[in-house]
């Protein structure tokens, strides 16, 4: 007997009515041109008509992206692109985001202001019109029918969120246009992160939050990310030189310092994250105290960059200290690797964690009363002056083409181009035969070595060149905040970075991959910094994501292949499918083999 394909959706509604229901609640786009409530005292005034602002821009966004998407479903020309993978899936989460965002800004106004009495007509007809649409959305049918039909709840919500395969575009574009999507793309993704560093603290950055969270996969879930990553393996330099551009447009973008020093520090720890990424993500060590070699970079650099406070007296020039920080670095990532390396897991992760309180305390005990007078203790090297590099002093505002840039703003620059170098040696390490040998010993040293494969060398040069990079790092960490003290550099604390922090940024961004720490970095780095009242529940609250992210992505919010494919069952409805794979790369290539 023939099991017929489930064709309906959460909600027992025909697939014409539910499509149209669905865009007919994208009407929402409309009502955030009404007035949201009577007064201006709610972050962001939503009391103007015609003028969508605040949490009704974030709403917006949800409303059109959800209307454009189930045009794209209905096969309307010129939007059929949109969606080449699913079509039911991304509309469904994309309506969901709108009918979030929007209760959510309902939720807030009535909460800050003392009541629904508050909320105008404009907010009232929003909830109605959101959840119109989020009901349309709910009745779909799946876009991969299953035989036998699911029956529990959480069946039937994982066949309706089920990836499809990609398929292929009807037209090729030419590599001038495929470059120009990857540029358009990033320069999107810079207004996003623009948008969302200067939103007001508080309930907006949490509804844009909500807006990111959900948003980005029904892009996912759309096919457009899958897309995007096939055209960035085929134009790998493209690619990132539009990505640094982007990024190194961003000062620009402010008017003052509020947030450059944010994005100065975001990059800073984005830095140090990759470093670390080469040690946990591609040679499988886990290293809990490597904030450390971040420290010694910064209290090198200290020492011989002509603070009035530094026991050296010294006063190098910026690139001499850069190399004296990599290179304190990475002798102390020798001398501590050396005898603890030949350690596996646990024990060698409890050695590493030893090694940073060991530093923390050293740099407190050589204060001149327990130790040599070399750090000042718990005061630290102050007073650490602004970098001049061929007479452009970093700690004065300048102008670019007519352009004001704040002082934070040329040391954000600088960190694009220090990132760019650590993102240049990941990748021609990553990809190199050193860089296979790494991944060999990650996934079972004892058939690596089996093969032949120095595994200690390895290992050590593995520990050596993170620590390196974190050096480098830490050198510029120090004229940014221009001082450096023992309380920076700690395991766990309530500010980044720390040795917590940077590996919670590499897992959750997706350990062995380039853009995985970036934008676990990111995450970690601007959320506290926007939302004042998570400080005190920091910790728990990342302890939480992260046990949340183990059970539902342990690969990571940007995975590897390799990772991806290890994590899921590939006959799951849900399981990432083989085919999407780009062929033109090493692993899609053996992939299509096998």
């Amino acid at each position: 007997m023939t099991t017929t394909p489930t064709t309906t959706g959460l909600l027992p509604l025909p697939e014409k009515t539910a499509r149209l229901t669905t865009a007919a609640g994208a009407l929402t786009t409309a009502t955030t041109a009404l007035a949201w409530t009577w007064t201006s005292d709610f972050p962001g005034d939503l009391t103007h008509y015609g003028a969508p602002a605040g949490l009704q821009l974030t709403t917006l966004t949800g409303a059109l992206l959800t209307l454009l998407l189930t045009a794209s479903a209905l096969g309307i020309r010129g939007l059929r692109w949109l969606t080449p993978a699913g079509r039911n899936a991304p509309t469904l989460l994309a309506a969901l985001a709108t009918f979030t965002t929007t209760w959510f800004t309902l939720a807030a106004i009535a909460l800050h202001l003392g009541g629904l009495v508050n909320l105008e007509p404009g907010g009232l007809a929003a909830a109605i019109t959101s959840l119109t649409t989020l009901l349309g959305a709910l009745a779909l049918p799946p876009d991969q029918p299953t035989t036998p039909p699911p029956t529990g709840l959480r069946q039937r919500l994982t066949a309706a969120l089920a990836t499809t395969p990609l398929r292929p575009p009807t037209r090729q574009l030419p590599p001038r246009a495929e470059i120009l999507a990857i540029a358009a793309t990033h320069a999107a993704a810079l207004l996003a992160f623009t948008y969302g560093i200067d939103t007001d603290d508080g309930a907006p950055f949490i509804g844009y939050l909500i807006l990111v969270a959900l948003a980005v996969p029904a892009l996912g879930r759309a096919g457009l990310t899958a897309r995007l990553t096939q055209l960035t393996h085929r134009h790998r330099g493209a690619a990132l030189t539009t990505a640094l551009l982007a990024a190194a447009a961003f000062p620009f973008t402010q008017d003052t310092d509020q947030y450059t020093i944010v994005g100065a520090n975001i990059l800073i720890f984005a830095t140090v994250a990759l470093g670390l990424n080469i040690v946990v993500g591609l040679a499988g060590l886990l290293d809990l105290g490597y904030v450390a070699f971040l420290g010694v970079g910064a209290y090198a650099a200290a020492l011989v960059s002509g603070s009035p406070e530094s026991a050296l007296g010294l006063h190098f020039p910026f690139w001499a200290a850069l190399l004296t920080g990599a290179t304190a670095s990475l002798a102390f990532g020798v001398l501590i690797g050396a005898p603890t390396l030949r350690l596996r897991g646990d024990y060698l992760a409890i050695v590493t964690l030893g090694f940073g309180e060991i530093f923390r305390i050293a740099m407190l005990n050589l204060n001149g009363t327990t130790g040599p007078d070399l750090t000042n203790g718990a005061m630290g090297i102050p007073n650490i002056p602004n970098l001049e590099i061929l007479g452009f002093n970093f700690g004065r505002p300048h102008s670019v083409l007519g352009t004001p840039l704040a002082p934070y703003g040329n040391y954000y620059l600088l960190m694009i181009l220090v990132t760019a170098l650590v993102v240049l040696v990941f990748r021609r390490a990553a990809d190199s035969r050193i860089g296979r040998a790494w991944i060999a010993i990650r996934e079972d040293e004892t058939a690596a070595v089996a093969m032949g494969i120095n595994s200690f060398r390895l290992r050590l040069l593995a520990f050596a060149l993170g620590a390196a990079l974190a050096g480098l790092a830490g050198t510029v960490h120090a004229h940014v905040v221009t001082t450096a003290t023992p309380e920076q550099f700690q395991f766990a604390g309530p500010q980044p970075p720390n040795s917590a922090f940077l590996l919670a940024a590499v897992i959750l961004g997706g350990m062995g991959t380039l853009s995985g720490p970036l934008v676990g970095a990111a995450l970690l780095f601007l959320i506290p910094a926007k939302l004042d009242f998570l400080q005190d529940y920091q910790l728990l609250l990342f302890g939480l994501a992260l046990v949340l992210l183990m059970r539902y992505r342990p690969e990571g919010l940007i995975p590897d292949h390799r990772k991806q494919l290890e994590f899921h069952d590939p006959t799951a409805p849900d399981a990432p499918d083989r085919r999407r794979t780009d062929p033109t790369t090493p692993l899609g290539a053996t992939q299509a083999k096998a």
